[in-house]
């Protein structure tokens, strides 16, 4: 539903010169005069819900709280950008509003903090509903230009941050956005496009590749799984593969640049670990080599 309703969206919404990129991207990209000294102004908003994307019956309000901070803040990483305030709106259920209220800002201030996030404002309401929690992260490009799922051409090498799948065993409350990797990356290597890894390692990927025009060829055995994938595979049948390829919620980076660019960073030492999971290719698709022959794989991941 969500793809096809922001293809509606992006119809029906006039393009203005004020806005760079809009519906479409991890973030928007706003030109305003007043940021041109540290280069285009960026915004996203992410919305989670009791039932959907946690379960306040098992989780605490401090973990909810800051996942709510934390995935817009790996948005604003995928852009290249530096996250500088937030908007929070928060829809409460009328019992016990006071009580979660506090501890779900317990957390929103934690990743606020961590991150030099300032809290600029938002709203509160309580209603007869489940919990709500709105977040709308401001930030900027400090230089050059914002990273777009759409700039990767074929030939470039494919690189993911950290280690996937299993998020579900507790990581997805409390990910780590890679808003530091982002900076580094920005004054070391030309990164041609970017995304972040929320719905699926192969459904993100499948997205920068049909933005860019492109294909990937995987290494399908360089794909860093996390030890979660391994442990929940034990207990769904599932192969740990199966869970990197379309559990989601990992907040993790997919980058693309240059091959020799890809060389320089992989031999330095970041944050998190960097692999290269294969190249793109002027074929569109996902695709894997099987001997001499490819074979293509299906996306897979949470479709909204």
């Amino acid at each position: 539903m969500e793809q096809s309703f922001l293809a509606y969206l992006r119809g029906r919404c006039r393009s203005l010169p004020q806005v760079a990129v809009g519906i479409g991207d991890d973030a928007a990209v706003i030109e305003l005069a007043s940021s041109t000294p540290n280069g285009p102004f960026i915004a996203c908003t992410d919305q989670i819900i009791d039932g959907v994307d946690f379960v306040s019956a098992e989780h605490s309000f401090s973990d909810i709280g800051y996942k709510s901070m934390a995935i817009n803040l790996s948005d604003i990483a995928a852009m290249g950008a530096v996250p500088t305030s937030a908007l929070v709106t928060l829809a409460l259920p009328k019992h016990n509003a006071t009580r979660i209220a506090g501890e779900v800002y317990e957390g929103i201030l934690e990743a606020a903090e961590s991150f030099h996030i300032a809290i600029a404002g938002g709203d509160i309401s309580t209603y007869d509903g489940p919990l709500s929690i709105s977040v709308t992260l401001l930030g900027h490009v400090p230089s050059g230009t914002p990273w777009l799922r759409s700039g990767a051409i074929a030939g470039d090498a494919v690189l993911v941050s950290g280690a996937v799948g299993g998020s579900l065993l507790g990581r997805h409350l409390r990910p780590s956005p890679r808003v530091q990797l982002a900076s580094e990356l920005r004054n070391v290597a030309d990164v041609h496009a970017a995304i972040d890894i929320s719905d699926g390692l192969s459904l993100d990927l499948d997205r920068l590749c049909a933005a860019s025009g492109v294909g990937v060829e995987l290494w399908a055995s360089q794909i860093p799984i996390h030890d979660d994938a391994i442990q929940l595979a034990e207990q769904t049948g599932q192969t740990p593969f199966e869970h990197a390829w379309s559990d989601g919620e990992d907040f993790e980076l997919i980058l693309t640049m240059s091959q020799s660019d890809a060389d320089k960073v992989l031999a330095m030492n970041f944050e998190c670990e960097l692999s290269q999971i294969g190249n793109t290719t002027s074929r569109t698709g996902l695709w894997k080599r099987d001997g001499t022959k490819l074979v293509r794989l299906s996306p897979q991941g949470y479709m909204h």
